[in-house]
Formats: C-alpha cells, sequence, structure tokens
C-alpha cells in the first residue's frame, strides 16, 4: 500500500513541476529576447525581471512539495542573509536532490543562484533556453589530451568564466559552486583517498577563478552543509515523500583575503587558496559528522 502511495504522490508531484515550469518558461524565454538588446539599462531590467519570475518558479515549486511530500528541512547558521549582498556558495554534494534543497533554504532569503553548468546541458529540452536566458554560466573544461593537441585553448575555460561573470556585475547575484566537482559515493571517496569521512576533495579552481572575474564585488561566502537522514535520496524518492528530514547548516563569512589573487599565475596564492579550502572542508566534514549522529 505505501509503495502505492508513494507513486501516486510521486506522479502527482511530477506532473505539477512540469506544469509549473513550463509555465514560467514561456515569460522567462520572451523577455530573455529583449536582453539581446545592447542597451545596458534595458538589460538590467530584464534581468530583475527574470530572476523575479525564477524564484516565483521556486516558490510553487515549494507548494507543491508541502502538498504531495512535505518534507522536514532543519535549517541553522540562516541569519543575516540579504536579496542586497553578493555570495559565493559552497556545499557538498550527494544528489541533485541537493539543487532542490538550497533552493528552497535560500530562496528570496539571498539573490537568486546562479550555478555553473557543463555546457551539454544547454541541449536539455526547455530548461536548457530557460538556464542561458538566466545567465547560468555554461563552462567547456578541456581535458589534457585536447589541450595538447591544440595549446590555443589552454586558458579559454578562464575566459568563458570571465565573461559569465561580468554579467554578475550590474546587480546581486549568488554564484553557486559544487566545489568537489562530482557527487559524493563510496567508491569515488574509495578512488580519492580522501582525508575527510562524509566529502571528496575540493577543487580550487572554478570557485577561485570566479572570485577573480567578479573583482573583489562578491564579499560574503555561504558554506552549506547538507545532511539526509537514513540515506541519500534519489529525486524520485524525495518527490514521493520518501525522505522526512533534511539538516541544513550554513555558515556565512566574510570572503578570505586568502581567497582574493591571481589563481592562474601565482603559485604561492594557489598553494594558499586550496590550502584555505581545504581548512573549510576540514570544519564541515567536522559539521557533517556532528550532523549524523543527532
Amino acid at each position: 500500500m505505501g509503495s502505492v502511495l508513494s507513486l501516486i504522490r510521486g506522479s502527482l508531484a511530477f506532473s505539477c513541476y512540469v506544469i509549473n515550469t513550463l509555465f514560467w518558461v514561456l515569460p522567462i524565454l520572451l523577455v530573455s529576447v529583449f536582453k539581446l538588446i545592447p542597451i545596458t539599462l534595458l538589460r538590467t531590467a530584464c534581468s530583475y525581471f527574470l530572476d523575479h519570475c525564477a524564484s516565483a518558479w521556486i516558490s510553487v515549486n515549494t507548494l507543491i512539495e508541502r502538498i504531495f511530500h512535505r518534507v522536514d528541512i532543519q535549517v541553522t547558521g540562516d541569519k543575516g542573509l540579504s536579496t542586497k549582498e553578493w555570495y559565493m556558495v559552497i556545499a557538498n554534494h550527494q544528489s541533485w536532490v541537493d539543487i532542490l534543497v538550497l533552493q528552497r533554504v535560500l530562496n528570496n532569503r539571498i539573490p537568486f543562484l546562479k550555478f555553473f553548468l557543463k555546457q551539454e546541458l544547454i541541449y536539455v529540452p526547455v530548461l536548457g533556453l530557460a538556464w542561458w536566458a538566466l545567465d547560468f554560466p555554461f563552462m567547456r573544461r578541456y581535458t589534457s589530451a585536447e589541450l595538447r593537441k591544440n595549446p590555443k585553448l589552454k586558458g579559454k575555460d578562464i575566459e568563458i568564466t570571465r565573461k559569465a561573470c561580468a554579467k554578475f556585475k550590474s546587480k546581486p547575484v549568488s554564484v553557486m559552486n559544487f566545489v568537489e566537482g562530482t557527487r559524493f559515493t563510496k567508491e569515488k571517496h574509495r578512488k580519492q583517498n580522501s582525508e575527510f569521512t562524509h566529502l571528496l576533495k575540493p577543487k580550487a579552481g572554478g570557485m577561485a577563478f570566479a572570485l577573480s572575474a567578479m573583482d573583489g564585488q562578491i564579499h560574503k561566502l555561504i558554506d552549506v552543509s547538507i545532511h539526509y537522514q537514513g540515506q541519500v535520496p534519489t529525486f524520485w524518492q524525495y518527490i514521493s515523500g520518501q525522505i522526512k528530514l533534511i539538516r541544513v547548516d550554513l555558515k556565512v563569512a566574510d570572503i578570505s583575503p586568502a581567497m582574493r589573487g591571481d589563481y592562474m599565475n601565482d603559485r604561492e596564492f594557489k598553494i594558499g587558496f586550496q590550502n584555505e579550502l581545504n581548512r573549510i572542508w576540514k570544519e564541515k566534514d567536522a559539521t557533517l559528522e556532528k550532523m549524523a549522529k543527532q
């Protein structure tokens, strides 16, 4: 009986999510056309409107969640947030559900979250165009083999980051980065021989390039720790009501001076940045250990 109820609950929730997405994507795509006009004031006004549409989209998604698959999300450390500040947001990554949790916890508390996405995701039906319209940065990472074959590609990803972040200077923004680079699994943890218990090793490059590209405009760091009670849920398990409790801890701090500099050309700064990120990750690991014992 329980599995049948989960199937019904999940199917209804998924249908509502699809309808809500299509409802908001239409005005987002229509207004995004005007952003192609090279008038700064018009582009900025469109960006504000589009972010409001995206926030409304997330608000309705939260309402759908409360109706069909209510989840108790217990949040600590969420004081002093502002929609008028520029933020760098980092978090541990275990499931695509992480994104839904982050959106619910931070929506209308800080500027709308902008995720760095793989270039291939622009081809996702409907959502790919919506992400493009909302100025989500699409990144192309070149492999060592590709760089050896074509040395001109070296530094291309950094230039793409700079151009993407240039769009974020006209209005407050929250730049989201999963610095582990991939979702945590026990197998990946074993292969990495990670010194952390609950985390993979953090990768500093993307975060460092984004902070550099923003020329000091991002002042605050939000470090988010997400812990799922019982098991890490899949998207279906989440929307079908099979997860009841999620704990989220937020640590808000000023961007450290150790995280401002030339990551590409200054080796000493590069080492210092990685050390600072490792320090944050060590504290996060301790936080997740404490959450796991609650």
